[in-house]
């Protein structure tokens, strides 16, 4: 990735090329066909906001040279044309920028195109902006939520597509928080799907989501299908993301180490299989690698004097679905926990958000297995609690207040409140997690609480059957807002279309 430093912003500069919408298109994910020029195909993305910059995505469809201007001025009359990475078929025609040196707080705006190698001619651009992080007492609002084309139900046409990316995109939020399940890499979709009532539901299909993904070729095509997605290409044009992974990505419940008994797998090892969905994940996201504790997912952010968010991956690091659940198990290995609770710790965030791409106290089955943290035996921590036991834990013993932890995973949403005067354990602090999902997948619920850390349901709203399809309203996202002069924070639950349908405030 290339690198923009404060003085190539500020320096003088521009160029009078015409502007096209964002997210412009071309269907499929063939590579590198021959064309009188190149072609942005899956539109622009940013993501990893910080106070001084982001990490700017695109994808061309042929070799070429990625080219950005960057201005304050929406009419890029003030703006600096940069030379990004080289576009090859090594990543899949991907490619990131580092835009680092940025003013904090304010409105970026960005025009990528991509041009051929020989300098002769270049791709229409394709515009978007975003805003860095503020540094100060700044007003925050960010939407969250994870699940998108699971079960059966990917881009229908009917309905103008994944719809709940434009409702999230009107309430104009800072940073979109990607709780995982960004693809369903082991949900083949059908051309058509019949439902109870006689309705057909219609879905956009290519190659790559007509079998379960086990090549490299086949995890990005699951990561291309996504931004065929109008609403989609429009969001990310204009709302840096900060994505995490959980199971669908790769395969349904997966852990290091698995085997898989499924006939529709040639692939058997997970491990394999979820080497190239991370190769593919981290060339489809825009995400900082740099930032990660360890190259892969987890990392945190600060967002102003009151926010920062701390990224979990309790998907690489877990012990087997199979195990003794009697034990002392892991969902986030020693590592990873230890670098929570330092950064915890050190934080000096007014709200310390935990993004986690599981729920604590929800039981998720695997069969006669437990995919989830909580194991649904009585009794103190065991299996995978004893590590999310210690935690919250140090944490008490470190006096470190106001931890809130966000979710999805479970396809519907709820507002859950832990105790430790309902717990089997009393040595932590109360704290609230909020559920939200899906964002465009069959919806399902609601769980089984286990009451190990006393958990409590302040709100609940899941389908009535399981695998409800989107046209039947149970799709959410999730949004907070943290009022920049007192530091509150209230959380709001909403459906697909943006109603709130349940709303907390926190008091600091």
């Amino acid at each position: 990735m290339t690198e923009l430093n404060r003085r190539a912003l500020l320096r003088a500069g521009g160029i009078g090329a015409g502007v096209v919408a964002a997210g412009v298109v071309l269907p499929g994910v063939a590579y590198a066909t021959p064309k009188a020029r190149p072609v942005l195909t899956h539109g622009v993305q940013t993501g990893d906001v910080t106070s001084d910059g982001a990490i700017l995505w695109t994808r061309a469809d042929r070799p070429s040279r990625m080219l950005v201007e960057v201005s304050r001025d929406p009419s890029f009359r003030h703006a600096r044309c940069l030379r990004g990475p080289v576009l090859t078929p090594t990543t899949d025609g991907t490619g990131r920028l580092r835009l680092t040196g940025l003013p904090a707080g304010d409105e970026i705006h960005y025009r990528v195109r991509a041009e051929d190698l020989d300098g002769r001619t270049a791709s229409a651009p394709l515009v978007g902006s975003f805003r860095t992080a503020p540094v100060g007492r700044a007003d925050v609002r960010f939407t969250w939520s994870g699940d998108v084309a699971g079960q059966g139900w990917g881009i229908n046409p009917d309905i103008g597509g994944m719809t709940a990316y434009a409702a999230m995109l009107a309430r104009r939020p800072d940073f979109f928080l990607h709780s995982g399940d960004t693809v369903y890499a082991d949900g083949p979709l059908k051309e058509s799907v019949t439902l109870p009532d006689g309705r057909i539901w219609r879905n956009v299909v290519t190659a790559e989501k007509l079998k379960v993904a086990e090549t490299l070729a086949e995890y990005r095509g699951q990561f291309a299908y996504n931004l065929l997605d109008e609403n989609v290409r429009a969001f990310a044009a204009r709302v840096p993301s900060i994505v995490q992974w959980d199971d669908h990505e790769v395969t349904n419940n997966w852990y290091p180490g698995e085997i898989l008994d499924l006939p529709q797998y040639t692939e058997k090892r997970v491990d394999v299989l979820a080497a190239r969905a991370s190769q593919a994940f981290h060339e489809w996201q825009p995400i900082d690698q740099r930032r990660a504790a360890d190259g892969r997912v987890y990392r945190s952010f600060a967002y102003g004097k009151h926010v920062e968010v701390f990224v979990l991956d309790m998907r690489t690091y877990k012990d087997a679905n199979t195990a003794d659940k009697n034990g002392q198990g892991h969902v986030l290995g020693e590592r990873q926990a230890r670098w929570l609770v330092d950064g915890l710790t050190r934080s000096r965030a007014t709200w310390k958000i935990v993004a986690a791409d599981l729920p604590i106290g929800l039981i998720v089955p695997d069969g006669k297995d437990i995919e989830g943290v909580a194991n649904g035996l009585p009794g103190a921590p065991a299996g995978r609690e004893f590590e999310l036991a210690w935690v919250l834990r140090t944490l008490a013993r470190r006096h470190i207040r106001n931890v809130v932890w966000l979710t999805a995973d479970v396809h519907y949403t709820a507002a859950h409140h832990y105790s430790p005067d309902r717990a089997a354990v009393g040595d932590f602090d109360p704290f609230w997690e909020f559920v939200s999902g899906p964002l465009h997948a069959g919806a399902f619920g609601p769980n089984v609480l286990d009451p190990t850390f006393g958990p409590e349901a302040a709100f609940v709203h899941a389908p009535p059957v399981a695998n409800t399809s989107p046209l039947e309203g149970f799709q959410h996202f999730g949004e907070v807002q943290v009022d920049g002069r007192s530091g509150d924070l209230t959380v709001y639950l909403r459906d697909g279309k943006g109603t709130s349908l349940w709303s907390k405030t926190l008091r600091a």
